[in-house]
């Protein structure tokens, strides 16, 4: 299993923040379904403010390069992150067109 930590920020509105959060707690089954199918196990989505952090654990052979094309070739995926575009904000340094920034990990505590 693989895991990966990205960020993103929401507009800082707080209506909008209500807004996202509510399509989070009724999330489309098509684009579960399509998370599965790309690979992914977990998802996890945490909020401080208008920052979000999403953890992703997903199978050994999850590629970032396939699970895009597959978002490409599905028009309800296309729907949904054109509408969570409405309330995201990419971060500061942020390629143009591109969201969620995968995070690197700096430090590890295992006992």
């Amino acid at each position: 299993m693989k895991q990966y930590c990205l960020a993103i920020d929401l507009i800082d509105d707080p209506e909008l923040i209500r807004e996202y959060e509510n399509h989070h707690e009724e999330i489309w089954p098509e684009i579960e379904k399509s998370m599965y199918d790309s690979g992914i196990l977990d998802m996890e989505i945490f909020r401080y403010r208008n920052r979000l952090f999403m953890i992703l654990k997903t199978r050994d052979d999850f590629s970032f390069d396939k699970k895009n094309q597959m978002d490409k070739e599905n028009p309800v995926v296309q729907k949904w992150e054109n509408l969570m575009w409405k309330y995201q904000k990419a971060l500061p340094g942020t390629p143009p067109g591109e969201k969620w920034q995968l995070m690197e990990r700096i430090y590890k505590f295992d006992s």
